[in-house]
């Protein structure tokens, strides 16, 4: 049991490697892309079109990666991912104008697709009974410490070395992830079925429609996705009008950044010894409550600190949710129900970033995310009250 358990923190070590370092490399983009866009001649509009590709992509590809990943193995899958991650970063200063760009984040969403449900599968394949909370949590922990240094890096490589260069730096660390994985993960062999059992998409969507706790989980990653993506389009030019300059806003997105992603750890821990669908319905409350207060506010200071109460909410309920997710399936069905998970957590933050500017232009910034902070609280109930009447068997 010992050497088991050795093997396990291992190879989960080497996941959370992967994680970071794809992560890390995929978001130096995030600061220098707009402007690299500006200087092909894009306007506002079309960055931001260019930003919904990716995410509609990601989206719509998760559930089928996600399939993937249970007939052909994860390994490939992995592999594939970053390798077309990298691939869209190196073509990227080859692009000669904004529908270039916008083809090339397709590429990319594709990429990242591939690679994020069969990781989340493949932790959960490597973790014994009883570590999944805390294994996630060291995993996800990874992946945001990639999210939050990585454009910090990326927005120094532009001032240093250029635009086009910081592009050519992102896909080489995501390649060299893509190598050490080559070298680093188990060989995984494709889920194996009974014989006679069907292996059609149908087949196997049956009893994942019919998983009402499952269900309960999408719905709640729905909910929570539709606040953060608020979150992510519109605090920026909320801040904007209340006079921060960008220092200060980034500073915001640093202080939810670094309780979501370090507070995850003890959270894991804890998702392990209570109730996890609980755990999720109070961690998306706090999300939604912070979420509405940021409307509230009305300079720096309490930004920051509504910021850090979002992160704090998002660690704790989202820790849960994707470990509770991994536990109410079997392992035949893991691959594509993590796709699920994950193309509900696109596509919730797509449905959010595309609808709320309008709404926002008839009721303003305060209206908007007590909105969309109401909308998170009520979904995050219906969540609770379906989980619990599936986890009791009514």
């Amino acid at each position: 049991m010992t050497r088991g358990l050795h093997i396990s923190g291992k190879q989960l070590l080497f996941c959370c490697v992967i994680g970071f370092a794809c992560f890390f490399g995929a978001y130096m983009r995030i600061p220098v892309l707009p402007l690299f866009a500006l200087s092909l001649g894009a306007g506002t509009a079309q960055v931001g079109m260019i930003n919904a590709a990716f995410m509609l992509s990601a989206g719509l590809l998760a559930i089928p990666s996600g399939i993937l990943s249970d007939r052909l193995g994860q390994r490939p899958m992995l592999l594939s991912g970053l390798l077309i991650i990298s691939c869209s970063s190196f073509l990227i200063p080859f692009s000669t104008g904004p529908l270039g760009l916008g083809v090339v984040y397709l590429f990319f969403g594709a990429g990242l697709a591939a690679f994020t449900p069969t990781m989340m599968s493949l932790v959960a394949d490597i973790t014994p009974s009883g570590h999944l909370g805390r294994a996630y949590s060291l995993y996800t922990s990874a992946v945001y410490a990639g999210m939050t240094f990585g454009p910090a890096a990326g927005g120094l490589v532009g001032r240093t070395w250029g635009l086009r260069e910081t592009f050519l730096v992102s896909g080489g660390l995501v390649f060299s992830s893509a190598l050490f994985s080559f070298f680093s993960l188990p060989r995984t062999t494709p889920t194996r079925r009974p014989q006679g059992e069907s292996t059609s998409v149908r087949a196997s969507l049956t009893p994942l429609l019919g998983n009402h706790r499952l269900n309960s989980c999408l719905l709640g990653t729905i909910g929570g996705c539709i606040g953060f993506g608020m979150f992510v389009s519109f605090l920026p030019l909320h801040a904007r009008a209340l006079g921060l300059d960008p220092g200060q806003i980034g500073l915001v997105f640093a202080s939810h950044a670094l309780a979501n992603a370090f507070l995850r750890i003890p959270f894991g821990r804890l998702s392990d010894r209570v109730d996890r669908g609980a755990m999720t319905a109070a961690g998306l409350l706090l999300f939604a409550l912070a979420l509405a207060a940021v409307g509230l506010c009305r300079g720096f200071a309490s930004l920051a600190i509504c910021a850090g109460f979002l992160g704090t909410g998002m660690g704790f309920g989202f820790t849960a949710l994707g470990a509770l997710v991994a536990d109410v399936v079997s392992p035949k069905e893991r691959g594509f129900a993590l796709g699920m998970y994950n193309s509900c957590i696109y596509l919730g933050m797509m449905l959010s970033s595309a609808t709320m500017g309008y709404v926002i232009h008839g009721v303003g910034f305060r209206n908007g995310f007590l909105l969309v902070g109401t909308l998170v609280a009520c979904m995050t109930i219906l969540f609770w009250w379906r989980y619990r009447q599936a986890a009791v068997g009514v």
